[in-house]
């Protein structure tokens, strides 16, 4: 116990470090935590290993960070931009497929294999950006909305790719009927929990309040989020997602700006944990050559374009800079492509150094983009299609959420 609490003590206290350091120098708070990880971690100092306690924590970090980020998302929000979101995560899931796919085929990998190299340029770590978005205070923004709906869209078509390039690794064919089932359970879990959770709470969110405990709301959300996002997990679904619907859901509770208050001091907590780790998972001896380093700048590259193109695409009826904070927002990686490139090295696909080339891949993507979304929204003003402030009539909003108009 002793050692796992010390662990627990020195990556804390570096993810705080790592944080500060970032906000003096202007960049947000994350990139400080996240090259922390990679200073203290096994492969730099070795002042701090990878373990079960601390995995344990930082997927709970994960989990209450895209709660809170639910907190502040009404779904009549993300309704006005479903369309626009839709695009967006569809474009911004095919053009880094194509480009990893390509890349990798030319670099020498059969086709079967070059496609699974193209799954971990896909997937957008949606905890990355939704930290900076919160710090920021922009999760107000038509921009975040699309990015948050985009991230949901690109979490499900990213794990039905998964599927079909594991399938071919072994030469067996795919079993399109499976893929289906596990597509209809995906769009099934979040339509319900959107739209069937949010119409509950709005009516009933005063059964919150019925237990004796005054923190009651609070347990009870946090209970619903931990629920979620186990259902979301078990049907194949990134846990973060079904963590973000129970936010959502809370959303309409009238005990909202309640429940934002009482988790900050939670997350300042929990959350740090789950960047330190991303930083600590990259081996920095693997990349020791020239060839690789190259390597790492042309994948580096060309997962940042797949991106930038492919959401600015999706987004560019929302304008050009807007656009390109939507497709900067979707730019990391983080934790999404680190899990494919885990995946990949298990089942002999990977080498040592592609398997590095890829986690640093995922790792820079999550550092470059966000001082470059922080830079970007400090100088776009807030669009005059955004929603109305909260303290708009209720009954107002209501209105509009169940029918469409006024």
């Amino acid at each position: 116990m002793t050692v796992i609490l010390f662990s627990l003590c020195v990556t804390y206290i570096a993810a705080q470090v790592g944080a500060e350091i970032a906000q003096r120098l202007k960049m947000p708070a994350v990139v400080g935590e996240i090259a922390a990880g990679a200073i203290i971690g096994p492969f730099a100092l070795g002042w701090a290993q990878k373990s079960e306690p601390l995995e344990v924590l930082a997927e709970i970090g994960a989990v209450l960070l895209l709660f809170s980020v639910g907190l502040e998302t009404k779904l009549g929000d993300l309704k006005k931009v479903g369309a626009v979101a839709g695009m967006v995560g569809v474009a911004g899931v095919i053009f880094p497929f194509v480009l990893g796919a390509s890349w990798a085929h030319f670099s020498g990998f059969a086709w079967n294999k070059a496609l699974f190299v193209a799954a971990a340029f896909v997937a957008t770590s949606a905890g990355i950006t939704a930290r900076v978005l919160k710090d920021l205070g922009a999760l107000g923004r038509i921009e975040s909305r699309v990015i948050l709906g985009a991230a949901v869209i690109d979490d499900i078509l990213a794990m039905l790719l998964l599927g079909v390039v594991s399938a071919l690794q072994g030469g067996q064919g795919v079993n399109f009927a499976s893929l289906a089932w596990v597509l209809v359970q995906a769009l099934g879990f979040v339509i319900i929990i959107a739209l069937v959770g949010t119409r509950l709470m709005r009516k009933q969110s005063s059964l919150l309040d019925a237990p004796i405990n005054p923190l009651s709301p609070l347990t009870l959300c946090l209970a619903g989020c931990l629920v979620l996002a186990a259902c979301a997990a078990y049907i194949g679904l990134a846990a973060i997602i079904g963590a973000f619907l129970a936010g959502m859901v809370a959303a309409e509770s009238k005990q909202r700006h309640a429940l934002e208050e009482q988790i900050i001091p939670i997350m300042a907590f929990i959350v740090p944990f789950f960047f330190i780790l991303t930083g600590m998972q990259v081996d920095v001896r693997a990349l020791g050559n020239t060839s690789a380093l190259i390597m790492l700048l042309v994948v580096t590259v060309l997962a940042i374009i797949g991106k930038l193109v492919g959401c600015g695409l999706g987004a560019l009826k929302l304008g050009p800079r807007s656009a390109a904070i939507v497709g900067t927002g979707m730019v990391p990686r983080g934790e999404v492509g680190i899990i494919v490139a885990a995946l990949g090295k298990s089942a002999g696909v990977f080498n040592d150094t592609v398997y590095a080339i890829i986690i640093a891949m995922s790792l820079l993507t999550s550092i470059i983009a966000p001082p470059v979304l922080a830079a970007l929204l400090a100088k776009t003003p807030e669009p005059l299609t955004d929603v109305p402030p909260d303290d708009t009539d209720e009954s107002l909003l209501l209105s509009v959420d169940e029918s469409g108009h006024k």
